[in-house]
């Protein structure tokens, strides 16, 4: 009977002391990362039959359980991989914000300094010290640009960068899960299965690591192990296999990175929408969406605003009496071919339109007999059999070679505008602030009709003025002939446009726009017969100030976005965009913090230590220990007893 008592008292003594080994180990973790607190788990030992019933054995611990639940882990995961995401965007998009909206720093105040230095030159088109004004306002212009495309530049490396170091992050995890994978399935498979419940939390500290680098969803296996999946389903770790995550240059395009997956013999790329959450899925997102779209509208502005000034100042005449060539410098876009293409083929491209350029890349595929040209803004296809062929703005060709079928090509028309524009003149003489032809009418004239100044269009740079034009008016027929026999006129008058052959009368037609050679007048009020009325080349003209202020016209034109955005609304729209979605991320990112913070509360409310809970408990077992100790020392007393009688 002593026997029997005192083996109770020992499974007592064990079981109390299996309970405060686990309560303290508790109490030494209460601040360990990750640490989910352990209880022992005890049941009565199997009761021994007697004549007079079972009589009881004691107490087995049958194991040492961590306080854990899948749900409320998962929930955490899942706050943090948003969290660090949304972080990590709006980390890197404010530094756009804060350079976009910069009242020193940003495009505005020199795009006004510019505009500002062509109206000097309206104002006084012979002053050099005018002229030269324009030429600084115009070199700060491009350095502007040249300075903010280098900050994009800048950000864009940062960008490669980080997202190497998040890659290598992530790696370095997989390979420790897989590694502690198999440490728990060879732990917990030996003799009695019992879980090694410091290696899970060494485990989950590491995949909760982990999702704050890229969103990854786990599956727990019966052996204990885990499988942990990223990417829309790729394995990243397959019980005690890890993949591996690989950053190199894109094929078609070695200026971007692409990652690529690698696992037993598997080597293929991963597209970046399927990289989402975590800090890599952030600056993904970052540098596809905010990045290119600021950098691309900002190559924009410039590709656009030289384009159109060069239009305009071709139309002008310079103070040595020469037609204006080109005022910005520029280049065209290139067509990148894929690494991998199999022809020779070699794309070009050119800008035909300013106002029809989008801020969109472009790809190009060629299947053996078409070419699909995608716009991947929006998904937008166009198909050509041959070249060359116009898109948004652009002109295609096809330079040399041949395609074979599955080559592409990428187009970045506009991504590098701001970093190549430059200035075509080297003189303030060069700027060509007068218009090429001019007008008069005879002193000799009797009528009240007089005559517009006159203007050119691009027609015109084909065959320029050599010698005076003029036209005679008949009172009997209502005619005004002198016009050039070889020229076509054309005539709009009120909307209704009429042409007529070289050398023809035409109708006189009060107000009416006539054109020819690239020349535009206009006539107004009442002829004589025999008025005259005069278009002659602009000779000496270093007083005409109309083509600059054409050019000044060209601050409020709106000469961009199918023709809704000016330049300052282009870079407004810009600078807002940016704006509204920085301050969304930091909206988001305050509402998902106290999301992550509130999953966290409740999982440590769950699966973390309390101390107060444990003194307690501590207590608990301390008085088990104490009886069981008590029961022990009676069994000795009763062993002794029956000794004695002996």
């Amino acid at each position: 009977m002593a026997s029997s008592i005192l083996n109770i008292g020992v499974t007592a003594l064990k079981a109390a002391q299996a309970g405060i080994s686990t309560t303290s180990h508790n109490i030494s973790n209460a601040a360990t990362p990750g640490y989910s607190r352990q209880e022992i788990r005890q049941s009565s030992s199997l009761a021994r039959y007697t004549g007079s019933g079972y009589m009881g054995q004691g107490v087995q611990v049958d194991t040492v359980r961590r306080v854990y639940s899948d749900f409320l882990a998962n929930q955490v995961m899942d706050a943090q991989s948003a969290a660090s995401h949304i972080d990590s965007e709006y980390s890197h998009i404010s530094r756009i914000n804060n350079l976009l909206a910069d009242a020193t720093a940003g495009l505005s105040p020199v795009l006004q300094e510019f505009f500002s230095g062509i109206h000097d030159v309206t104002n006084a088109p012979a002053d050099m010290a005018a002229r030269q004004s324009m030429l600084s306002g115009s070199r700060v212009l491009i350095n502007r640009f040249h300075a903010m495309d280098s900050q994009f530049n800048t950000i864009r490396a940062d960008v490669e960068a980080e997202i190497k170091v998040s890659v290598d992050t992530i790696n370095k995890y997989a390979g420790h899960l897989a590694r502690l994978n198999e440490q728990i399935v060879s732990a917990e498979s030996q003799g009695n299965p019992q879980p090694a419940n410091d290696l899970r939390d060494q485990r989950d500290v590491l995949v909760a690591d982990l999702t704050k680098e890229i969103k990854a969803s786990v599956v727990r296996m019966e052996d204990g192990s885990i499988n942990v999946y990223v990417a829309g389903g790729q394995a990243l770790v397959l019980g005690k296999q890890s993949a591996k995550l690989i950053v190199e240059p894109s094929d078609s395009d070695k200026t971007q990175s692409v990652i690529r997956y690698q696992m037993e013999g598997l080597n293929f790329p991963l597209r970046d929408a399927d990289l989402n959450g975590g800090k890599l899925g952030g600056l993904l997102e970052f540098r596809s969406n905010s990045l290119s779209t600021a950098q691309n509208t900002l190559g924009r502005m410039a590709i656009g605003l030289a384009l159109s000034m060069n239009q305009q100042h071709q139309l002008g005449q310079d103070l040595s009496g020469n037609l204006g060539g080109d005022y910005f410098s520029i280049r065209t876009p290139e067509a990148i071919a894929n690494s991998g293409n199999i022809g020779n083929a070699q794309i070009t491209a050119s800008f035909v339109d300013a106002n029809a350029l989008t801020v969109s890349d472009y790809k190009i595929d060629f299947d053996g007999s078409n070419y699909t040209i995608t716009r991947l803004s929006d998904g937008a296809t166009q198909t050509t059999a041959t070249f060359p062929v116009t898109v948004d703005g652009l002109q295609l060709g096809l330079m040399s070679g041949s395609a074979a079928a599955g080559d592409s090509f990428l187009l970045r028309p506009v991504r590098d505008g701001a970093t190549v524009i430059g200035l075509a003149i080297g003189h303030p003489s060069e700027i060509a602030a007068a218009s090429p032809v001019r007008t008069g009418v005879a002193v000799s004239n009797t009528g009240s009709a007089s005559i517009s100044a006159g203007s050119v269009t691009a027609a015109y740079l084909s065959s320029p003025l050599a010698s005076a034009v003029t036209l005679v008016y008949s009172g009997s027929t209502g005619m005004l002939t002198g016009f050039p026999g070889t020229s076509t006129v054309t005539v709009n008058a009120g909307g209704s446009v009429t042409t007529y052959a070289g050398g023809a009368p035409v109708p006189y037609a009060d107000g009416a726009t006539i054109s020819f050679d690239g020349i535009e007048i206009s006539l107004s009020g009442t002829p004589a017969d025999g008025d005259q009325f005069s278009i002659r080349p602009n000779t000496g003209g270093v007083g005409d100030n109309r083509n600059a202020l054409l050019m000044a016209g060209l601050q409020t034109a709106k000469t961009l976005g199918e023709g809704t955005l000016s330049y300052s609304g282009s870079y407004s729209q810009l600078v807002s965009e940016i704006g509204v979605r920085t301050r969304e991320l930091e909206i988001t990112s305050t509402v998902q913090g106290k999301l992550l913070e509130d999953a966290s509360h409740s999982q440590q409310s769950f699966s973390g230590v309390n101390l107060d809970e444990e003194a307690a408990r501590l207590m608990q077992y301390q008085q088990a220990y104490q009886a069981a100790a008590k029961v022990m020392q009676m069994a000795g007393e009763l062993f002794e007893s029956l000794l004695s009688i002996g």
